[in-house]
């Protein structure tokens, strides 16, 4: 079976600001935009990989989702523990001083990780924890 990766949901809080981040500060192309009963749905993608995406959704949107299932998952994305985007690059440093440089809340710089990945976490808007590793 050959798969691949084709989109990943994260959800967000404030539409406008998680566009910001995704697009202005990670460097992301936006995809589409789609808005529906007040909400919306945003979908980023790095640039040159179209076959990769991150849809970026109102938390706790579906059926059977109480109004107290979405205030936990809203607490824990507030928490950084609901959420977790995983990405790569060839220049980690780079990487690093350049979100440095945009205002982006560091979680941890840059660090040799006991399992022998060396990576830097940030959070977006929403408190998603977004970990970005030096690519192999």
């Amino acid at each position: 079976m050959n798969l691949t990766i084709h989109s990943t949901f994260i959800n967000h809080l404030d539409p406008e600001a998680s566009l910001a981040f995704y697009r202005d500060k990670l460097g992301f192309e936006v995809r589409k935009d789609v808005a529906y009963g007040g909400l919306r749905w945003i979908t980023v993608g790095p640039a040159g990989q179209p076959e990769t995406s991150i849809v970026l959704a109102p938390p706790g949107v579906g059926p059977g989702v109480t109004d107290e299932e979405r205030r936990v998952i809203t607490e824990m994305m507030a928490k950084g523990t609901y959420g977790m985007l995983l990405l790569a690059t060839r220049n980690l440093d780079e990487a690093f001083d350049r979100l440095q440089g945009r205002d982006v809340e560091i979680v941890q710089e840059p660090t040799m990780q006991p399992y022998g990945v060396r990576d830097f976490a940030v959070r977006d808007p929403a408190g998603n924890m977004v970990r970005i590793q030096q690519a192999a």
